[in-house]
């Protein structure tokens, strides 16, 4: 494979195109695998009572996941890039199955840092970057939506996830609680994945979607970027940093908002409903500001407000006590976040193009991920040693403000020309 579309008028297109089942299959895999993942604070403060560790020692197993996962979702990039996204997500889906049912059998913090930090870790390397740059390849004036609908997944994931995992905590533990979830989520991403296509290639043609997307189309054809060309330009390292800066703000509510919530004497089932409220809210961020809206007026705008609603949100996370207080937190954050995860992959394509679009959309998200280890366990440390977030909460501020000032600086690579 060369890595280059084959196009066709709309007029010889198919009447049932493949990429519609591409974006189901990675929807469902999305919508397991993260929405588990996205959870780890509805297991904290149970692992927390039978162990007896601190905070930063039981985050830093979430924030070493999260830097292994991305670390090694640049060689899953380039493997998707290669051999496709079945295998690779076939062999991620077994690992993360795996990584939750050892989990049930934690008792000492190595095995925990083994089971979660490493193996699960392994395991969500592949099911991110492979999915929306397999979906990017499917779609070009839609795009932006059909990205949104895979990472919505995630969103239903995690309005789902908090209440049932919470109620199965309450009602067996939380060992055999990772027991079950592991069983299905193993099951479903390993059956789903065999439905992943890498691109349609010379299969069928892929559908016009507008005069954006012909436009893009002509003028990516011949001037996609390599890794190497990539990483010369400003806008790699800038969205870079802005993603460093997002995934820090985004995994060190997931680890702990509802950690926070229930210090603020919110009950844990109540807490865990905060964190399903951020997820369910998200699918409109992922629909409607980075899908629709996204395609209309832009992925780099569509961020923009994203990060302008999450900022909000965290100003706002500050002085909350009540729980009304937090559940508007959580539909600020959820908007803001829906609409920065679905503009990623689509955004990284008009900057880049698509014939290494697998590797560099998986060093760029280094970038989230390296964020994401670091968020959680800064996070935990301030609460150790000033018995408060607030401090915490206000780091994130910051850092979003960061994310926006060099989002706003970004401009069109020079060689693809690309409105963002």
């Amino acid at each position: 494979m060369t890595g280059k579309e084959v196009y066709q008028p709309r007029k010889t297109a198919p009447r049932f195109f493949y990429g519609h089942v591409v974006v189901a299959a990675a929807f469902l895999i999305m919508m397991m695998s993260w929405g588990l993942y996205v959870v780890f604070g509805v297991f904290f403060n149970p692992l927390l009572d039978e162990f007896h560790w601190t905070r930063a020692m039981t985050s830093g197993a979430f924030s070493l996941s999260s830097i292994l996962h991305g670390v090694l979702g640049i060689a899953m990039g380039a493997l998707t890039d290669r051999f496709g996204p079945r295998v690779v997500v076939t062999f991620c889906g077994f690992f993360l199955g795996l990584g939750y049912l050892l989990m049930s059998q934690v008792s000492t913090l190595w095995q925990l840092y083994l089971f979660y930090g490493v193996i699960i870790g392994i395991g969500m390397s592949g099911l991110w970057v492979p999915l929306l740059s397999t979906v990017a390849r499917w779609f070009v004036g839609r795009r932006s939506l059909m990205t949104g609908i895979v990472i919505s997944g995630l969103t239903i994931g995690q309005m789902i996830a908090p209440p049932v995992i919470s109620r199965l905590i309450a009602a067996y533990d939380w060992r055999l609680s990772y027991i079950i979830l592991g069983g299905v989520v193993m099951l479903t991403v390993i059956l789903a994945a065999q439905f992943l296509k890498r691109d349609p290639g010379k299969m069928e043609p892929l559908p016009d979607n507008g005069k954006e997307g012909k436009q893009e189309r002509l003028e990516s054809d011949s001037k996609d970027f390599s890794l190497k060309e990539a990483a010369h330009t400003m806008q790699f390292w800038l969205v870079s940093i802005v993603l460093f800066c997002f995934g820090f703000c985004a995994f060190a509510l997931v680890v702990h908002l509802v950690p926070h919530a229930i210090e603020l004497e919110i009950s844990d089932i109540s807490a865990a409903d905060i964190l399903a409220v951020n997820g369910g809210v998200g699918i409109l961020g992922n629909f409607v500001l980075g899908g629709i809206i996204g395609d209309r007026i832009g992925n780099r705008k569509a961020f923009i407000i994203g990060i302008i609603l999450a900022t909000a949100a965290l100003l706002w996370l500050v002085p909350a006590r009540e729980l009304w207080m937090l559940y508007l937190f959580a539909i600020l954050f959820g908007l803001g976040l829906g609409s920065m995860g679905t503009s990623e992959s689509p955004l990284v394509a008009r900057l880049f193009g698509l014939r290494s679009h697998g590797l560099i959309y998986g060093v760029i998200g280094l970038g989230f991920t390296a964020g994401g280890a670091v968020g959680p366990i800064v996070t935990g440390y301030i609460f150790d040693v000033t018995e408060s977030y607030q401090w915490a909460f206000l780091v994130c501020v910051a850092f979003s403000i960061v994310a926006l000032i060099l989002m706003a600086m970004l401009k069109p690579t020079k060689k693809l020309g690309i409105k963002l």
